[in-house]
């Protein structure tokens, strides 16, 4: 917006138009003056001859109780404050109430926008953060965060992490930010890792409502399970409160392995999203393979090993459909289930609709019959591959002459075939 409606100023001058010149009176604007300098710019400033008959062109404004410096300064201000979208109202009620920007430096202004720039925040961002914690500009506190963020860092926090960071809390609080954050790199995690963790943790639950002691509880705690290696794959694990969250998550998952850490650790590192499950949620996936396969807890915990997703599974519709199936087949032991689950863990993983119904409908159609346990052992051997390459397969064999039944009577004698059979079409047809 022009500089026409200065009236808004506490003080205006009583001629204005959209250049300082025409502050004067009529009979003063024939004095020669120099371009503006853009506060944004590094180029440097006008001459003292300049700053002299710009001070003395000011003596001629009716203005009685504001210097012509402070006039000056305020009229660069709001230049600075137009430049990164802040409109001249706008300008005007941030500098009402915060008058002592007008004794800052307009240079160390400057700096501090270009410096929140180079972090990469647009000119909207800026825009945002100078509206909501105006005392950004105005602080010594934040300088040390900017420089480890643009320097330490490379700039390579998102930019909507750092406006988050930057409009939400005061520059006196950022210390403390950059005091944990400096924790979590002497702590293992690596200057070249230490963004990506940033950009995907929760700001406000991962650091700013910890304390140094909390967040080194949590290092700590999780020594024996991954350490910071398990933070760099699973940020959100600084997320949790450590009393009430993890320790419990845990100590679940500990008593299941019989207090096997390293196991643990290695199934926690394989899956980190587990630990997105609550204590009850997974004592309840628990009891439902103990009571209902009649699994014990060493069995539960080695399938749990290869396929750590099963505690994220919807235990009535995918559990208790899938173990029944078993049974219909004639798995009716803990040992057959336990076989069948080491031998295809993915089979409570995958879909049914999508995946299982083609198998289940191929197989049958090529001999197997319904509900036995050759039905249930040629789906465990056929889970790792497609319904489209066992059907490939098939059309390969039928074309050389063998017929369902031979294709039947092989994979009942060596079930493995069905394993292999994506194998071998891909290399006929290639």
């Amino acid at each position: 917006m022009a500089l026409a409606t200065l009236p808004l100023f506490s003080h205006p001058p009583c001629h204005y138009s959209s250049s300082i010149t025409t502050f004067l009176p009529s009979h003063s604007r024939h004095l020669p003056t120099q371009p503006f300098i853009s506060p944004l710019t590094k180029s440097q400033p006008p001459n003292s001859n300049y700053f002299l008959s710009q001070s003395r062109l000011s003596t001629h404004c009716r203005c009685t109780s504001h210097t012509p410096n402070l006039d000056f300064q305020h009229v660069r201000l709001v230049t600075l404050f137009q430049e990164i979208g802040i409109s001249f109202e706008e300008a005007n009620l941030l500098l009402s109430n915060a008058s002592e920007l007008t004794l800052i430096r307009l240079d160390l202004l400057r700096d501090r926008i270009l410096s929140l720039k180079s972090l990469g925040l647009g000119r909207m961002s800026i825009n945002l953060v100078v509206k909501k914690q105006l005392n950004m500009l105005t602080s010594n506190e934040i300088d040390p965060l900017l420089n480890f963020m643009r320097n330490e860092l490379q700039g390579l926090v998102e930019e909507a992490k750092v406006k988050l960071l930057l409009s939400a809390n005061e520059p006196k609080e950022l210390s403390d930010f950059l005091q944990k954050v400096q924790l979590l790199i002497d702590s293992g995690i690596g200057v070249d890792k230490i963004a990506h963790v940033l950009n995907r943790v929760s700001l406000s639950k991962a650091i700013f409502h910890k304390s140094l002691e909390e967040i080194e509880r949590v290092i700590s705690f999780l020594k024996p399970f991954g350490g910071v290696d398990l933070i760099v794959k699973r940020p959100a694990t600084l997320n949790y409160d450590l009393d009430s969250q993890l320790k419990p998550r845990f100590r679940v998952l500990t008593e299941l392995s019989g207090g096997d850490e390293d196991s643990v650790g290695k199934m926690v590192n394989k899956f980190p999203k587990i630990l997105n499950s609550r204590a009850e949620h997974l004592e309840e996936h628990i009891e439902l393979l103990r009571s209902f396969a009649e699994l014990d807890d060493q069995q539960i915990f080695k399938i749990a090993l290869l396929s750590p997703t099963i505690f994220t599974l919807s235990r009535e519709r995918k559990l208790r459909p899938r173990i029944q199936f078993l049974k219909d087949c004639g798995l009716d032991s803990s040992a057959d289930i336990f076989k069948f689950f080491i031998k295809a863990p993915v089979f409570l993983c995958v879909s049914f609709r999508n995946n299982l119904a083609h198998k289940l409908v191929f197989l049958v159609k090529i001999g197997y019959e319904y509900r036995t346990k050759e039905l249930a052992m040629a789906i465990a051997n056929s889970t790792r591959i497609s319904c489209a390459g066992m059907q490939k397969m098939a059309s390969v064999y039928l074309n050389y002459g063998l017929s369902s039944d031979d294709i039947f009577s092989t994979s009942e004698k060596h079930p493995p075939t069905l394993q292999r059979i994506k194998y071998y079409s891909d290399l006929i047809y290639k």
